[in-house]
């Protein structure tokens, strides 16, 4: 059972992870974009958050083995279906179904654990299978390039297909242990707990350690190629994905005495926040990543309206208006928006005000929503908390009509200024 944690947990990483090595190849060939260089690996991990809900339903329906064994299945029809795919539509969609898959194996592994392993056990089993997805990490990253790709006579489709068809063989061998502890027994909640503080503690943990991680993998390639050092594409991979099998012997060493314990989290969390914030505020790091020239690229080549560029800013400003504080959402999107919107000729001035009118979106809409806790410490116990979230729908539909009339009549944003100049 060890042995399949830890196959498991490489496959939840080497589909994701041999992108980065072999995405020069895969953009010489189908003539790709920066920007859509980086998806063959950002993409599968957007999946992430879209698939571990369809994840937690099939586990609560059919059980954490089967789940996973399922998952596995899609993982691969996705990850090998990218070494036939013959364009960039059909990559981009194979990628984001090898996406999903990994997305329903991630929650099913924690929850295979109390099926197989006794309750003093479940600390090293957790252990196992992040040893081995930090393994898949180095594995999938680190070794293609030096050592697969030149046995396949250097073909990348070949590469993508002999990483991928062995995942079938490990979900076959998912039903080999007979052993079923700790079955429910009634029906198990598959929706994630939204009142508990937990839930947006470790989300946030997870997306900030993913977007480090995964990011840095992804436009690593991009980011040498600007420097005039792209030859060290393959050393640079594999160092610093050999970074994470160092941590992982810790892990397994000390996983007993870090459980439940916050101050490791805390202080590597910490060091990766600033890590993260100095990255976005030195905006040299996104343009020698390609980041903002691809997409102004990507913008281009789609022949993109103004429309479009406005409903992605709404969409991604409600979505992290809801989790992160204004300062933090402008830092992490003006940024990558700016060139874009220079791109289209709109007006800087009008989408300020579009801005900050969502930003003001933001400090209402839950689970966040800053000012809803301003009013809920100055009434206090007299009035829930639900009760101030329900009060504020008023104000978010005048938010939204405003925003629609901003949008459709710019001259409303821009009268005074030009008035003014």
């Amino acid at each position: 059972m060890a042995v399949l944690l830890w196959l498991a947990g490489v496959y939840l990483r080497i589909p994701v992870l041999v992108a980065p090595p072999l995405a020069p190849f895969i953009g010489d060939e189908l003539a790709l974009t920066q920007a859509l260089t980086g998806a063959l690996t950002t993409l599968p991990i957007l999946m992430l958050a879209i698939g571990s809900m369809p994840g937690s339903l099939a586990i609560a329906r059919i059980g954490p083995r089967n789940t996973l064994a399922l998952a596995m299945v899609i993982m691969v029809i996705g990850s090998a279906g990218r070494g036939l795919m013959p364009d960039t539509l059909t990559l981009m969609i194979a990628s984001a179904v090898m996406g999903i898959g990994v997305s329903m194996m991630q929650p099913s592994l924690p929850a295979l654990l109390p099926r197989w392993l006794e309750p003093h056990h479940l600390a090293l089993g957790s252990a196992i299978y992040m040893n081995g997805m930090l393994m898949g990490e180095f594995i999938g990253a680190g070794i293609t390039l030096p050592v697969l790709m030149p046995l396949l006579d250097n073909s990348w489709r070949a590469t993508l297909l002999a990483w991928s068809l062995p995942g079938l063989l490990i979900a076959a061998a998912l039903f080999l242990p007979k052993r079923d502890r700790a079955k429910p027994l009634r029906k198990v909640a598959w929706l994630p707990d939204w009142h508990n503080p937990l839930t947006l503690k470790i989300g946030l943990l997870l997306g900030l350690s993913g977007s480090l991680f995964f990011g840095l993998n992804a436009y690593m390639g991009n980011l040498l190629q600007h420097q005039g050092q792209f030859d060290k594409l393959p050393d640079a991979l594999f160092w610093y994905n050999l970074a994470q099998v160092f941590a992982s012997l810790i892990m397994l060493k000390m996983a007993r005495y870090w459980v439940g314990r916050r101050g490791v989290i805390a202080t590597l969390a910490s060091i990766s926040l600033l890590g993260a914030i100095g990255a976005v505020m030195l905006t040299r790091f996104l343009a020698m990543a390609g980041l903002s020239t691809g997409l102004v690229e990507l913008v281009t080549s789609m022949d993109m309206t103004v429309a479009w560029a406005l409903l992605a800013l709404v969409l991604v400003y409600l979505v992290l208006g809801m989790f992160l504080d204004p300062l933090g959402v402008m830092l992490l999107t003006l940024p990558v928006f700016l060139p874009v919107f220079h791109a289209l000729n709109m007006d800087l001035i009008w989408i300020g005000v579009l801005v900050v009118k969502l930003i003001e979106v933001g400090l209402l809409t839950p689970p966040v929503g800053m000012n809803v806790y301003v009013v809920k410490s100055v009434v206090g116990d007299q009035v829930a908390l639900g009760t101030v979230f329900k009060g504020l729908l008023w104000f978010l539909l005048c938010e939204a009509l405003l925003l629609l009339l901003l949008s459709s009549f710019p001259q409303l944003a821009l009268w005074l200024p030009n008035l003014v100049s």
